[in-house]
């Protein structure tokens, strides 16, 4: 059993941070700290053996500090989870996003979309204009619209309003992005890896659509596969869930489609 809940724990905690800017610092702290360890082991070197244990209280405050944003969205979705949650629908603000997002990317209009869910977002962005209005697709189109005086940046939805606009968004720096990658890719990634936000980019070079969440980028989708992508995380199955069904649910194991661009990995498929 112990084996077995350890096994389990080890293999989310990596899929979790996997990808994350983090995840390179892990894997460089832990196999630092087993090559120490063996090293101590196999030719008896007390004092370093005594230095690691001392040190042992230290390593847990450095892994708390350097994986804050990682353990922060971790801590969120654990309590998105429908153990800890009453159903509820959020059908009409999709359709709100898809019909907007038709729009701009029909005429090429940039717009870069944030979905607020537990962690409030107004907290890891800087600047932000509160607009407090209720989100209709004409006024995102009035938003974005080229030469508004609040047309740079993003915006956050909470529920069906639209609470900030001309946000700047944390841009991603994980080293491994393609060059090419632009400042709204970078900038919704880098919300995704700080926060359980959902983000929606509309590219003004191409018009493509795309989307990240949970440290992942999800380029060139169609409107069919952002809604259904939009409903696996915004509605909440209202049937009971089976054991199976839990345990998909939690952080490592959310929904992945096909026609992923850019993965956790960086790679381009």
């Amino acid at each position: 059993m112990e084996i077995f809940i350890l096994t389990v724990a080890i293999y989310y905690v990596f899929s979790f941070v996997r990808g994350t800017r983090g995840f390179s610092i892990l894997t460089g702290f832990l196999t630092v700290l087993l090559a120490l360890a063996i090293l101590s082991s196999f030719l008896d070197l007390k004092v370093l053996r005594a230095l690691l244990g001392t040190f042992s209280a230290f390593f847990a405050v450095a892994v708390l500090v350097i994986f804050q944003p990682e353990l922060r969205r971790m801590l969120a979705q654990l309590g998105n989870l429908p153990l800890f949650q009453t159903p509820h629908e959020q059908r009409e603000n999709i359709e709100v996003i898809i019909q907007t997002v038709e729009r701009l990317a029909d005429v090429r209009i940039g717009a870069l979309i944030a979905i607020e869910q537990s962690i409030q977002l107004h907290e890891s962005v800087e600047s932000g204009i509160s607009i407090d209005c209720v989100a209709t697709p004409e006024m995102l189109e009035t938003i974005f619209f080229p030469n508004n005086a609040i047309h740079d940046g993003g915006v956050i939805l909470k529920g069906d309003r639209i609470a900030y606009a001309a946000c700047i968004f944390p841009l991603s720096r994980r080293p491994d992005l393609n060059k090419s990658l632009g400042t709204r890719h970078r900038a919704a990634l880098g919300l995704s890896e700080e926060t359980d936000a959902l983000v929606v980019v509309v590219s003004e070079e191409t018009g493509a659509i795309s989307y990240a969440y949970n440290g992942v980028l999800v380029r060139g989708v169609t409107l069919e596969e952002l809604r259904a992508f939009l409903s696996s995380i915004l509605v909440k199955p209202t049937k009971s869930r089976n054991m199976i069904d839990w345990v998909r649910s939690f952080p490592g194991t959310h929904f992945k489609p096909e026609p992923a661009v850019i993965t956790k990995t960086g790679v381009e498929s």
